[in-house]
């Protein structure tokens, strides 16, 4: 199993940006020293406790910093940028990163972000898909010039000429793309389908109950069926927040803490009544009130010395049959080195533990 982060990122309002981008830049230099897989960076534009409105800079710097670590948009909210554009920056930035981009890619967004671009929830998916469409048509261009005449986009671009070398030719280093990761949040969220139908990787939310969990991998499945591919669970990635301690006690005192005042004071608020907070009961007869942070670290979250870690894992692992990466949800605690501790012990610590699991999955199983 591979191990990655999954940075949203989480800092509380009263950090300064230009700290939190620091805190961000630390950790993604440590995780590339231990050996973590890869990095997703989150995108919003109107969340003060996610405040990343530009991954593609922060991953530009952190390229710099680091050696061997992949790192990749988690995710692009594609009806939030005009297609043309988002698909020459993207491209340069595969160039950048000399193979090291991965590209994740999200069909939604949080209403204050699409009230911010005038954006209409309910044609916020059709304008995202129609979004990718050009992207990834614009980087399978030939010869000629491009056009696309659609509901939400309207794009002429010129062909290339050969003696004044204007028009249309940017195109990513990988081809005929970089890795392309799309992102699930709602249990019955219809892009993984997507996933399964294009041959993507999947990313389950951390945001659910493992109880929610088998049914992405099946509506993966149903995608893939349909036009003859074989889903492999090597490619989906798990979410996760992770939290780990030299000891139990350790572990909970700082998780409480720390993804406690992220669950209380940021994310409470907003999944009271709502889709989120019955995510993550395992049981949806539960009262909203039962969902409290002692549940949650209990239940959803992974916390604990390394072998209680690893064993929440394997848990994990068993309960929805398996599956290829666990994305450590990035933390920010007062004490920064709570949280590199953490990464220290899930990488030295727990990660040899769980080297036995993945591998050869039956096909479409």
């Amino acid at each position: 199993m591979l191990l990655g982060l999954f940075m949203m990122p989480l800092h509380p309002p009263h950090r300064p940006i230009a700290e939190c981008y620091d805190r961000d830049l630390d950790q993604l230099v440590i995780a590339d020293r231990l050996g973590f897989s890869e990095a997703w960076l989150g995108e919003h534009f109107t969340e003060k406790w996610e405040n990343a409105p530009a991954p593609d800079l922060l991953i530009a710097k952190a390229l710099a910093l680091t050696e061997r670590i992949k790192l990749g948009t988690g995710v692009t909210l594609l009806g939030m940028h005009e297609p043309a554009y988002l698909a020459h920056r993207l491209a340069m930035l595969d160039h950048l990163a000399h193979g090291r981009f991965q590209w994740g890619i999200g069909m939604g967004g949080i209403p204050t972000d699409m009230k911010l671009m005038g954006l209409d929830p309910k044609t916020a998916r059709e304008r995202a898909v129609e979004a990718l469409d050009v992207i990834l048509r614009i980087w399978a261009h030939g010869e000629g010039p491009f056009i696309h005449q659609g509901r939400h986009f309207r794009i002429e671009a010129p062909e290339l000429d050969p003696v004044t070398e204007r028009g249309l030719y940017m195109k990513p280093l990988q081809t005929p793309h970089p890795p392309i990761a799309i992102a699930a949040s709602t249990p019955k969220s219809s892009s993984l389908r997507i996933a399964g139908e294009r041959g993507w990787s999947p990313m389950s939310s951390a945001l659910l109950s493992r109880t929610l969990l088998p049914a992405h991998w099946d509506t993966v499945i149903d995608g893939a069926q349909v036009v003859g591919k074989t889903a492999n669970r090597n490619d989906w990635r798990i979410a996760r927040d992770v939290f780990v301690g030299t000891t139990s006690v350790v572990a909970k005192e700082r998780a409480r803490a720390v993804l406690g005042r992220n669950f209380e004071t940021h994310q409470l608020a907003s999944r009271i009544g709502t889709w989120q907070m019955q995510a993550a009961k395992h049981d949806p007869a539960m009262p909203d009130d039962e969902v409290t942070v002692e549940y949650m670290m209990e239940n959803v979250w992974i916390v604990g010395d390394p072998l209680e870690c690893e064993d929440k894992i394997r848990s994990l692992y068993e309960n929805v049959g398996g599956f290829g990466a666990l994305l450590s949800v990035t933390a920010d605690s007062d004490d920064p080195a709570w949280d590199h501790e953490s990464l220290r012990l899930l990488a030295e610590k727990v990660g040899p533990r769980i080297e036995d699991l993945g591998g050869d999955f039956k096909q479409n199983q």
